[in-house]
């Protein structure tokens, strides 16, 4: 059952990614870990020289999904950070630790936003009309 909920998001996961237009994949790899365990590692170029990296470590713990840890980490064509968000532990003071996004001039509290949210905000900077 725990392995079935997980199969279902990296499923979901893989649709949305592969349903980037103007965009192809470098790298996707989907590896579990255990019965309740699974990693994910995404890179994705953009025909405008964009790359997206999506890096997560997922367990399902008695039906609740948690992210470990995880990095939605978003460059222009220069390889220029446009955001990268994580939850790596080294902003303690932050409302929202370890939660946090990072700007090119600064760094953010958020709450952790999904893979989706991710995907729907990098189509901001690679679909422009």
């Amino acid at each position: 059952m725990l392995l079935n909920d997980l199969s279902q998001y990296l499923k979901q996961a893989e649709i949305e990614v592969r349903g980037l237009n103007n965009a192809y994949i470098e790298r996707y790899e989907e590896e579990i870990i255990a019965a309740n365990r699974v990693n994910l590692r995404i890179r994705v170029r953009f025909q405008n020289g964009y790359m997206l990296e999506i890096s997560e470590a997922i367990i399902n713990d008695n039906g609740l999904q948690t992210h470990l840890g995880y990095r939605y980490h978003f460059q222009d064509e220069q390889n220029d950070l446009v955001f990268r968000y994580d939850n790596t532990p080294h902003f303690p003071d932050l409302d929202s630790f370890p939660h946090h996004k990072h700007l090119p001039e600064e760094v953010i509290i958020i709450d952790k936003p999904s893979i989706f949210q991710i995907i729907i905000e990098v189509k901001k900077y690679c679909f422009k009309p």
